[in-house]
């Protein structure tokens, strides 16, 4: 079985020397997880394990262990090859919208062009003086300036007053406008667990449930909620314990994330977990006008196509470019109908998303807000939980075993430490 790629990125981002407490607290893993994976991974990696004098394993991993395991596993080169061509493939699909919006306006247009010079031909005997009408009276837009690789730069020119940048070009902010870029809180269950783990380290390993509930969603109400029933899924995915107060209080303590390999700088915490609201779209509103402009475009041109396409007699009159077009109607105006509808959909759905989304963060922010000014028995709580903190950085002097080396070597270069340690547990007992 191929290594879990999420212990691999987080082997990495800690510096290839990690505790299980340190995974899963990078990863916002199950720790009986972690613990498996990195197993799994020190054996297939040719990774070691360092074990301080308190039980502790520390695991140790070479910093090209990613070569080693694609060297070892088909699967992963597989992964890695088909990353590369998804990315290319699914960069083609998001601009592939955009293409088909401008050549189905080019072969409506095109096609109602022809049809209107060839019925005034017949209408006036005169081909020249029709053309010269009909070119009058239709538009025909300068597709290559929108196809054109500068297209940014020149559409930028002329919003030199919007304030609204996009990094998006003219394709991607076609697909954007379609189906948005995706949900914002796609990683929201990973970013949950994370900040938990986070929380609970920045406490030294202890805490109290009013801690960790602004960072859940549903705590339940009345009997649920004042038995801290919410916390049970966070003790089973970091192996935490409770403990009751003399005065019945209940607080939390998690042995695996009290042990580091690595002393760490600590970063500030967001005080709740805050969903990110849906966007319509990443492209500038000017991006957004134009789309939504084309896309009227086209879904009019093709209204106007099919009336003049209604008997079909046309078609067969002038044959050719016409009747390609005739063949391929509805599938142009299903795109024009769909081109409008879908964002139209999106729109009203988001509106309806986004207020459930504040409602949460508000319930959240209101947790976070009782921590900010406790009352007396929430403080007796904490402090109380504080008895149960403690951090342990497991150096290389509180080594006492490591598979980097041969055991016999081991054992002379650190013999006094380890006639020590006995001494120690002789005069215990």
């Amino acid at each position: 079985m191929a290594p879990n790629p999420t212990i691999m990125q987080a082997v990495e981002k800690l510096g290839y020397r990690v505790t299980v407490g340190d995974v899963a607290t990078q990863a916002g893993l199950n720790v009986a997880e972690a613990n498996q994976s990195l197993l799994a991974l020190a054996s297939d990696a040719g990774g070691h394990l360092q074990v301080a004098d308190s039980g502790d394993i520390v695991y140790l991993f070479p910093q090209n262990f990613r070569a080693i395991l694609r060297n070892k596993y088909f699967q992963l080169q597989l992964q890695e090859w088909w990353k590369k061509v998804w990315s290319v493939l699914f960069y083609l699909i998001r601009i592939s919208f955009g293409i088909f919006l401008t050549v189905s306006i080019a072969l409506i247009t095109v096609t109602i062009f022809i049809i209107i010079t060839a019925a005034n031909s017949d209408r006036n005997g005169n081909s020249r003086s029709s053309n010269s009408g009909g070119g009058g009276f239709f538009y025909f837009p300068n597709l290559f300036w929108y196809l054109s690789p500068n297209y940014e730069t020149h559409y930028q020119e002329r919003l030199r007053g919007s304030r609204e940048e996009s990094n998006l070009n003219f394709f991607e902010a076609i697909f954007s406008f379609l189906f948005g870029d995706g949900n914002p809180n796609a990683n929201l269950d990973e970013r949950r667990w994370q900040e938990i783990a986070t929380v609970i380290r920045s406490n030294r390993g202890a805490v109290v449930a009013e801690q960790i509930a602004p960072y859940l969603d549903d705590i339940g109400e009345g009997y649920t909620r004042e038995y801290e029933d919410y916390m049970l899924p966070v003790l089973t995915r970091f192996n935490g314990q409770p403990a009751v107060s003399p005065e019945g209080q209940i607080v939390y303590y998690f042995p695996e994330l009290q042990v580091s390999a690595v002393k760490k700088r600590r970063h500030s915490i967001s005080p709740y977990l805050e969903e990110l609201p849906w966007r319509f779209s990443a492209a500038s509103s000017g991006q957004i006008m134009l789309s939504a402009g084309l896309g009227v475009l086209n879904f009019v041109g093709a209204l106007v196509l099919g009336s003049l396409l209604r008997d079909g007699t046309v078609a067969v009159q002038l044959g050719g470019l016409v009747a390609f077009v005739q063949g391929i109607y509805w599938l142009l105006l299903a795109y024009g109908a769909g081109f409008l509808a879908i964002p139209l959909l999106r729109y009203f759905w988001i509106r309806w998303r986004n207020p459930k989304i504040a409602d949460r963060n508000r319930d959240r922010l209101s947790r976070s807000r009782l921590l900010a000014d406790p009352d007396a028995p929430l403080q007796q709580k904490i402090n109380y939980a504080q008895q149960f903190a403690t951090e342990k950085v497991i150096s290389k002097e509180d080594l006492v075993y490591s598979s980097e080396t041969d055991l016999l070597d081991q054992e002379v270069e650190r013999s006094a430490q380890i006639d020590a340690e006995w001494q120690r547990r002789l005069d215990e007992s």
